[in-house]
């Protein structure tokens, strides 16, 4: 084996691969590009809204926000499926509007980083209502941009904007992944 090639199989295990949360509003496509993005990074998706439990989906389904209170045990639930995968790498949605859903997010699972899916309101929205079979309607959009704290320069994680295709979007994640610091 050739010093290049030692340097090339080095090069492709150096970098552990990333528990990534895929957040942002509802309807910015979280369950769309989550699957492209594991796909893309080889490793297993979980749909955030799965770990819900159903009276939080009925509260939603009645145009009813969550608060806190029905938040907390939906991010343990996450939280512990990212720790599961510590180390082997996984991708999961889950909205994490606020800092503090993702400080307990990071609190189970502290190498978790974060793409956050942005994009204009009216983008959204039209997404929004064009999706069928499912229980968030367009009528929480507002509550959730009045929710929404934006990654900090001290968290782990990138933004990346919803414009274009479902493939362009999850190209722009991984480039943008790549570029984190280990």
């Amino acid at each position: 084996m050739s010093t290049s090639d030692v340097e090339e199989d080095s090069e492709a295990v150096m970098r552990t691969p990333h528990v990534v949360v895929v957040m942002g509003v509802a309807g910015t496509g979280k369950t769309t590009i989550g699957p492209l993005l594991a796909a893309r990074l080889g490793v297993p998706y979980a749909e955030g809204d799965d770990f819900h439990p159903q009276a939080n989906i009925a509260k939603m389904s009645a145009g009813t926000p969550l608060d806190d209170a029905d938040r907390w045990p939906w991010l343990d639930a996450i939280g512990s499926w990212a720790h599961g995968r510590a180390g082997l790498g996984g991708v999961v949605s889950c909205s994490a509007l606020k800092r503090s859903y993702r400080d307990r997010l990071r609190a189970a699972a502290p190498g978790v980083v974060f793409v956050h899916l942005t994009g204009d309101r009216e983008v959204i929205e039209d997404r929004m209502a064009h999706r069928q079979g499912h229980f968030m309607p367009t009528a929480l959009l507002d509550s959730q941009f009045a929710t929404l704290q934006p990654l900090q320069a001290d968290e782990a994680g990138v933004a990346v904007d919803v414009a274009g295709s479902p493939e362009e979007i999850t190209e722009r994640a991984v480039k943008a992944l790549d570029e984190l610091p280990d």
